[in-house]
């Protein structure tokens, strides 16, 4: 197990803290803690990926249930969602033994900013809801989105609370503050479903995980509780805000593989 010093840990911490609080108000937390794993001396990109699964199940059960108890998320929505989301987070979780991250990266930045622009020149979308389909149409969709986004989530991660809201928004014509709702509850079962094939696998650093873990269950509370409050039009600006920072990370990492 790699040891790391104070200030490591401190910015392990507050990395946890943050991405907590960005996953609950509109995913895209993984831009910010798993690049902070890899900081952790010696250890190597699967373990990263795998602790940083521990940690962010932390923060995304306890912003589930926040959201949950006050937005009651449709079940014709959350069950085929969630449950697709977990099947494909444990498809997701193979491949990322088998394909290197620079294979995924090009592809995720040109939908990232596909993603923002339709956002930004479609201001009234999300603001309020309008569902597109009904019937066996609404629940083939939700389970296509969940499982598209649960492989991206087992194979990579960063980003996924991100494209589980735009999606849910675009697609299926969800308000942003039910699909950041749906989009934790299915964000739970895409790291639950990639643990379940990390953990036996052995590649989770668990006292690593469950620090940051704490501090992001702390993050996801509050980001929850602020998302609640503030409304559809704040988790848009936000969304907005992620989606514009994970397309630089992701165009940074692109132009030094080069």
């Amino acid at each position: 197990m790699p040891d790391i010093d104070l200030l490591t840990l401190a910015l392990l911490v507050l990395a946890g803290f943050a991405a907590g609080w960005v996953d609950a108000v509109v995913g895209g937390g993984g831009l910010i803690q798993l690049p902070a794993m890899l900081l952790v001396p010696g250890i190597t990109p699967l373990q990263a990926l795998a602790t940083n699964k521990v940690a962010s199940i932390m923060g995304t059960s306890v912003a589930a249930v926040t959201f949950a108890r006050r937005l009651k998320p449709d079940p014709r929505t959350a069950v085929p969602l969630a449950v697709s989301a977990l099947a494909g987070a444990v498809i997701g979780a193979v491949i990322a033994t088998y394909i290197p991250e620079e294979a995924f990266t090009p592809i995720i930045l040109v939908v990232l900013i596909a993603v923002g622009a339709f956002t930004i020149l479609k201001p009234q979308m999300g603001i309020h809801a309008k569902q597109r389909w009904h019937g066996a149409k609404h629940i083939v969709g939700a389970a296509a989105i969940g499982l598209a986004v649960g492989v991206y989530d087992g194979a990579l991660g960063p980003g996924t609370g991100s494209f589980f809201v735009i999606l849910l928004v675009s697609v299926l014509g969800y308000a942003f503050m039910p699909a950041s709702a749906l989009g934790k509850v299915a964000n739970f079962c895409t790291n639950l479903g990639a643990l379940m094939f990390f953990v036996p696998t052995g590649h989770v650093i668990w006292h690593f995980g469950l620090i940051v873990g704490a501090a992001n269950l702390v993050g996801g509370y509050i980001g929850a509780r602020t998302a609640l409050a503030r409304g559809n039009k704040f988790v848009r600006i936000v969304f907005i805000v992620v989606v514009a920072a994970l397309a630089v990370k992701l165009s940074i990492d692109v132009v030094s593989d080069w």
